[in-house]
């Protein structure tokens, strides 16, 4: 029970084709003690797709969780006063909140979450799922990985021959992530190689 005694904020935004892996990750952080509160961001409150509806999701997260969702500005903000979380998580992070996230953009409850959880010098895990890490969000993903207190789950090119800008974080890796983080150290290595398709 590593994590025995932990509040964890976990921030999900909507890399909607990674969603079905989070739930395994969340599932492997509880049985180690923790306490996860789901926090979502619009995308995932409000967009049904071919991976799922919206309330499915919601309802699975609550479930695996035992806590409703947050998914307002007003709801989470509280957190940074309170020091309620000793972790924050956003995970999958879209290119779209990385690039917030990097600029200081506080538009959604994941983000005034991690926001608020700065405040109090403590760490968030980010990890990346865009299709334009090597694009334009190179820059946004340069300046977290300097960020002081932010802390990324290795990640890789998933298709770097048919989507070359495309990096994805490797999920079964946020445990020993958030593990590292609490004793203040990046975990490594942070790129990491996936199994890639031929190249023609």
């Amino acid at each position: 029970m590593r994590l025995k005694g932990k509040n964890i904020g976990f921030g999900i935004t909507g890399s909607h084709c990674t969603l079905e892996q989070i739930l395994p990750e969340i599932e492997k952080i509880i049985q180690e003690g923790a306490e996860i509160f789901p926090v979502i961001s619009p995308a995932i409150d409000l967009t049904d797709t071919r991976y799922g509806d919206a309330q499915e999701w919601k309802t699975k997260l609550s479930k695996a969780t035992g806590r409703k969702v947050i998914n307002s500005i007003v709801e989470i903000e509280p957190i940074g006063p309170s020091k309620l979380f000793d972790v924050y998580i956003i995970a999958p992070c879209t290119g779209n909140t990385l690039a917030k996230l990097a600029n200081g953009i506080t538009d959604t409850a994941v983000l005034m979450g991690a926001k608020a959880h700065l405040r109090n010098q403590r760490p968030l895990i980010v990890a990346v799922s865009t299709n334009d890490g090597l694009g334009f969000n190179a820059k946004n993903l340069s300046a977290l990985l300097t960020a002081k207190h932010v802390y990324l789950v290795p990640f890789g090119q998933d298709q770097p021959f048919t989507k070359p800008n495309s990096l994805i974080a490797k999920l079964d890796l946020l445990l020993p992530t958030v593990l590292a983080a609490l004793e203040g150290r990046q975990l490594q290595p942070l790129l990491v190689n996936y199994a890639h398709e031929e190249e023609v």
